[in-house]
């Protein structure tokens, strides 16, 4: 069996996987799923940090982008794009697609968003109905400051839409103050679950305008105002994947648990960002972050095919490349979620030490004893 230390999926623990295995009922007809999926959201808004509903939706983490853009979208709103990663820009493809206006705020891609730089654009140009942006951006690793965009953005009236698939769970998110009116997580990133689930975190401002809108969301699947009166109609508006809820409950309950989640995470990312600096490879970003995903450029000569290829199936270990203009430009180290425990890592990057080797690229020290020397100072 391969490691798999990809920025998503991950992991999954055995307790998911057993909690998945159980016996189920009808979803649609048996009222004591309603109660365990309305308790399974009322968590998910607990670890969340907010007061707003939090609704749990049949697809992989992408239909919640999209949900969340088909829902809010008409036909010529004007839609801000925050982009500075590949994931960011691609939410105006989602806007297109109903009918809205994208227009991109394009940035640095090798750091964070410059909020003095953001502020003085905003000031001049704030005509929006919603901006889109991400919190952390997988491809290159950046983490933006959601902290601060989202309040700012608030003050134009501005409503936000935050891809938080990377992020949830690796960082600690606050909604309520980061006053974010629609967040996205995805099932198979930091909370460690199967692919196939994405959480949707709804402000009541997000609601209503939705429901104010003046034309139908051209959408059903992907239409959030469908899951609005679940819970007091008792009714779905498609069968809920069962099986999959049984095991994201527990891995909600694996998080709650983890009174240190967040700082191991920041921990690992730091120790391994050292590891791979002074081995002598060298970051993409310059700044900015995350601490679920680190993403290392290809060294001159190295084939990143032939490396992943090497990692893969002489040790056992897999990581990621990129794609979009980043194919084979760089590779990403993934450790959130399960996989972000001392003996993964530690693995990891020995086995990229080992495969660079080789390939004939010698580094200027062990990212394994590095990495290790960092931990134990934590």
């Amino acid at each position: 069996m391969k490691k798999i230390m990809t920025p998503g999926p991950t992991q999954v623990r055995e307790n998911v996987r057993m909690a998945r295995s159980l016996a189920t009922t009808n979803p649609d007809l048996d009222l004591e799923f309603y109660e365990y999926y309305k308790d399974t959201c009322d968590l998910l808004s607990e670890l969340l940090h907010t007061k707003n509903v939090c609704y749990i939706l049949s697809g992989e983490g992408i239909l919640g982008l999209e949900a969340a853009c088909a829902s809010l979208t008409e036909p010529g709103d004007r839609v801000l794009v925050l982009d500075n990663g590949i994931f960011g820009k691609g939410f105006a493809d989602f806007v297109k697609i109903y009918g809205g206006e994208p227009v991109l705020y394009s940035a640095d891609y090798r750091r964070e968003f410059d909020m003095e730089a953001l502020a003085a654009y905003l000031e001049q140009n704030h005509d929006f109905k919603y901006a889109a942006l991400v919190h952390c951006d997988t491809p290159t690793g950046v983490q933006n400051p959601i902290e601060e965009i989202c309040p700012l953005l608030k003050r134009y009236g501005i409503l936000s839409v935050v891809d938080a698939v990377a992020s949830m769970f690796g960082v600690d998110i606050n909604v309520d103050t980061c006053q974010a009116d629609i967040v996205c997580g995805g099932s198979q990133k930091a909370l460690s679950a199967p692919v196939g689930l994405t959480m949707v975190c709804v402000s009541d401002e997000a609601i209503r305008v939705m429901e104010q809108r003046k034309t139908p969301i051209a959408s059903f699947y992907a239409n959030l105002l469908t899951f609005r009166d679940y819970y007091k109609n008792k009714w779905f508006p498609y069968t809920m994947p069962i099986s999959d809820i049984y095991g994201l409950r527990t891995a909600l309950e694996n998080v709650k648990a983890d009174k240190e989640i967040h700082k191991r995470h920041a921990d690992i990312a730091a120790a391994t960002r050292q590891a791979v600096t002074e081995a002598g490879l060298k970051l993409y970003l310059e700044r900015g972050y995350c601490a679920t995903v680190t993403v290392v450029e290809v060294p001159e000569g190295v084939d990143s095919a032939v490396l992943l290829d090497t990692m893969t199936e002489k040790y056992g270990v897999m990581i990621a490349g990129c794609f979009d203009f980043l194919a084979g430009e760089v590779i990403r180290l993934g450790h959130m979620g399960e996989n972000a425990n001392v003996e993964d890592v530690t693995m990891m990057l020995y086995a990229l030490e080992c495969a660079l080797a080789d390939l004939g690229y010698p580094l200027k020290a062990s990212m394994r004893d590095v990495f290790v020397r960092e931990m134990k100072n934590k």
